[in-house]
């Protein structure tokens, strides 16, 4: 494999890494601040919207990989 080939696979790796993690902060914070409600109604919310944001961060890497594994298949010299 060559230098430049490796190169854009870690960066893509990568920038699907940072999109499941920044769902995933972002549900980690949801879930502090439900934590912290003295409203159980809005906790509720909160926590619904928290696990949203956990579905997504999996749907990302999911969805995610194989459009990037297509797009390094689709450079490669033929």
């Amino acid at each position: 494999m060559d230098q430049a080939r490796e190169t854009r696979e870690d960066s893509l790796t990568f920038q699907i890494s940072q999109r499941g993690e920044e769902y995933l902060k972002t549900a980690q914070t949801l879930l502090r601040a439900a934590q912290a409600m003295a409203d159980r109604a809005i906790a509720g919310q909160l926590k619904a919207l928290a696990e949203d944001y956990q579905r997504r961060a999996d749907k990302a890497s999911y969805v995610d990989s194989p459009m990037a594994f297509a797009r390094s298949m689709s450079d490669m010299p033929r």
